[in-house]
């Protein structure tokens, strides 16, 4: 079911899920092919949370082409060649009016957690929302005025990308409120946590069943990557 209409636009920023170019840092203890059922239920999961929130228009940013995972109700646009910052950049300036983004990588991601950002007051006082991810990243990001200029030069993938785009945030003055810390599957071990996190997820329904097929292959792996 559709959420409400409400003053938001809500864009996801993803990666078609194709072997070998999604969630490689899964490789191993998982396959390639296995790396992306994992990606597509977590896509799904977080389309789905989406899907289900009041949003004024839900768009998904993709690197790839739409599959049957992408259910009615989504825009779709290409993402631009670049850095991920510069990707952030072009996803904001494509929209008017308060937007927030989210990325594929939280499958715990629910309506309620976005739902600070994007009732009908998220705006009041508020000139942006952040998500920080415990890796040090950022799994949300919103802007009451969707200026791309926030993005560029911002270093991605480090353990301060997160401080660093907050402090650009608050640096142009932006007055800033935060969501809830999530964290990232990027790790077999952050696999594990956050399908523990949300057992009811598809994306926790397909780790099971990988580790049902592949139960001692998978431990063994698992315990290697760990270390």
């Amino acid at each position: 079911m559709t959420g409400a209409p409400g003053p938001t636009t809500l864009l996801v920023i993803a990666k078609e899920p194709v072997p070998g170019r999604v969630k490689t840092r899964l490789t191993p203890p998982y396959t390639p092919r296995q790396a992306a059922a994992l990606a597509a239920a977590a896509l799904a999961d977080t389309l789905d949370a989406v899907l289900r929130a009041p949003a004024r228009r839900r768009v998904l940013v993709l690197d790839g082409a739409p599959g049957p995972w992408l259910p009615p109700g989504f825009d779709v646009v290409p993402q631009v060649s670049g850095g991920l910052d510069e990707r952030l950049a072009a996803a904001f300036a494509g929209c008017a009016g308060p937007t927030l983004l989210v990325g594929m990588d939280t499958p715990q991601l629910t309506p309620a957690l976005l739902a600070p950002a994007v009732r009908s007051d998220a705006w009041v006082d508020c000139d942006a929302w952040f998500g920080p991810a415990e890796d040090g990243g950022f799994w949300a990001v919103g802007l009451a005025d969707p200026d791309p200029s926030h993005f560029p030069g911002v270093p991605m993938s480090t353990d301060r990308t997160g401080a660093v785009q907050r402090a650009r945030l608050t640096g142009a003055g932006l007055r800033v409120r935060d969501l809830p810390a999530l964290r990232d599957v990027d790790t077999a071990a952050d696999a594990d946590e956050v399908a523990a996190r949300a057992p009811g997820s598809r994306f926790a329904a397909a780790l099971r069943s990988l580790r049902t097929a592949q139960p001692a292959a998978l431990a063994v792996a698992g315990g290697t990557a760990a270390r």
